[in-house]
């Protein structure tokens, strides 16, 4: 994200904060499709996943004037998500974390084979993910696939930055021998 995006992101909180809906339309359309990807990842359900981006975005129209801007505002998204998501996984215990509904996304610049073991690894790599345990697919999650730093991830999962950092180690380590030992080279085809 850029400086200026995340300059008028603040903006944009402070205008949501004084009533405007235009502003929380902008802010809506500019963050939906990560909150929603967020969400999937954690809860495994689209439906419910629908259901987070609706309960997020309300609570962020009823507190934009509580927003502090000690991070930023994607940060805060994605903190309020994970916290509506454990709530919604609290009330439905018989859910998992599931990293497939988020999908694969094809590259359209891809021949049919590459394409096809892309889809392959992929799916290895999913499986991989699956099989670290929560904490550290979480923490893989917001810095792999939200573009998270270390303190902003910290931030959102509620840990110091150091405690971050080592489940980030060991979460590498355990996937580098989960993929090697699935037959998986480092990087795409």
């Amino acid at each position: 994200m850029s400086a200026a995006q995340a300059a008028s992101d603040d903006v944009l909180i402070a205008r949501i904060a004084q009533g405007d809906r235009l502003a929380m339309q902008v802010l809506y359309g500019r963050h939906h499709v990560s909150v929603f990807r967020f969400g999937l990842r954690l809860v495994r359900d689209e439906q419910v996943a629908e259901d987070l981006i609706n309960e997020v975005f309300l609570d962020v129209w009823r507190q934009a004037g509580k927003f502090e801007g000690r991070s930023a505002v994607s940060t805060w998204l994605l903190a309020i998500t994970r916290f509506k998501a454990l709530s919604a996984l609290r009330r439905r215990s018989d859910v998992e974390l599931d990293d497939e509904a988020a999908g694969a996304i094809e590259d359209a610049s891809d021949d049919p084979e590459v394409a096809v073991q892309k889809k392959d690894t992929g799916e290895v790599l999913r499986k991989c993910l699956m099989a670290l345990s929560p904490e550290h697919r979480e923490i893989v999650d917001l810095v792999y696939y939200h573009e998270k730093s270390v303190e902003e991830v910290g931030e959102i999962v509620g840990i110091p930055e150091n405690t971050v950092k080592t489940r980030l180690f060991y979460a590498r380590k355990k996937l580098a021998g989960l993929l090697k030992a699935a037959g998986v080279e480092r990087g795409w085809p």
